[in-house]
């Protein structure tokens, strides 16, 4: 039987709903049953933030100063945010930026030392980070970074739709010099590996998306998809991958297509995230598939708008959480035998161009 999890919490921007929806997720204490929640951050933060949360009078949490202390029926939280710093609701600053940061490196160390099982991170705010000197576009690439991963996937996940991406956080005008037929073959084959290894689907179905209107209509519109996309499903194909298309994404979402496939490549952020939020943005979570650790979040933001008036939803962050415990346990109970099973390799990393 496989010892429940320890799930690392991080709080996110403390001026943004991470402790509120980290709150009210954790609120049932019934989810200590599951998982062993540690969170990242700081008492004083989360004592002013359950004050304005209705029903949360009775959360408490078990002070900590390492994951290796973790009560296995409590709500941990560890001690790795200054309380010295302003406490300004809805608002970006650098002290809520710089409190971001700081959980999220306690628990990066706490990961690679064993001393967490999966990691559940808080949003922060992208540009507020950036102004403080954080050197990447979010969480997902500086994880990538941590674990030393060149060649990852965003993967945001429901019961009903799975979707990935072939480019990540870039601008739109570098989307065309970052695709290229490698890539899209390399991010093919990292979907259908995670969904074998991650989500336990022996054969998955993993629909393509073009990149141009209309999927280029026979290259009137463009000739990515008769020069890169079309080509790298042929060949996943051959290697024996269940890859189709490409398709045209506002037929494919608008006829919900989706359903008859266990997930989606789309080409481009907005591409697969817009969709996707319309279709589950209160219980979608994101995953990024390719890291050593599993590591989840909730697939909303800072939501400055709504911080403060107990307002926020915890479904997505519940989401996040169950969804860690549910692929760490996969990927040790399945390990032997996937390797066995999968018999698509990766190839080294992809040349964009």
């Amino acid at each position: 039987m496989i010892q429940k999890p320890i799930i690392g919490i991080t709080q996110g921007d403390t001026n943004g709903v991470g402790y509120e929806v980290i709150i009210k997720a954790l609120l049932d204490q019934r989810i200590t049953e599951l998982i062993t929640p540690v969170i990242y951050g700081s008492s004083r933060y989360l004592s002013f933030y359950k004050k304005l949360i209705n029903g949360a009078e009775s959360f408490s949490v078990n002070l900590i100063n390492s994951a290796s202390e973790a009560h296995p029926k409590r709500i941990n939280l560890i001690q790795c945010v200054p309380d010295t710093a302003a406490i300004e609701v809805g608002k970006r600053s650098q002290e809520g930026a710089r409190a971001a940061l700081s959980a999220l490196q306690a628990a990066v160390y706490d990961i690679k030392s064993s001393n967490i099982n999966a990691l559940v991170t808080a949003p922060f705010n992208k540009q507020t980070v950036h102004e403080g000197g954080f050197a990447f576009p979010g969480h997902t690439e500086f994880l990538a970074n941590a674990f030393n991963v060149q060649h990852f996937i965003m993967l945001l996940c429901c019961n009903s739709i799975r979707v990935g991406v072939a480019t990540g956080h870039i601008p739109i005008s570098e989307i065309k010099n970052q695709l290229s037929k490698d890539l899209i073959i390399y991010k093919i084959k990292q979907l259908h590996y995670a969904l074998c290894n991650d989500f336990l689907i022996e054969k998955p179905k993993i629909a393509v998306l073009g990149l141009n209107p209309h999927a280029g209509d026979g290259g009137v519109l463009g000739e990515e998809e008769l020069q890169m996309i079309g080509p790298a499903i042929n060949e996943v194909c051959q290697q024996g991958i269940l890859a189709f298309g490409p398709y045209p994404s506002d037929g494919f979402f608008g006829a919900m297509a989706y359903r008859s496939f266990d997930a989606v490549l789309a080409m481009y952020h907005d591409q697969g995230l817009a969709p996707f939020k319309t279709i589950a943005f209160y219980d979608g979570y994101n995953f990024t598939a390719g890291l050593p650790i599993i590591r989840t979040s909730p697939d909303h933001g800072t939501a400055y708008d709504i911080t403060g008036k107990d307002m926020a939803t915890p479904s997505s962050m519940l989401s996040a959480i169950y969804a860690a415990s549910d692929l760490y346990k996969s990927r040790l109970q399945n390990k032997e035998l996937l390797k066995n099973r999968l018999k698509v390799t990766l190839p080294e990393g992809p040349q964009a161009g």
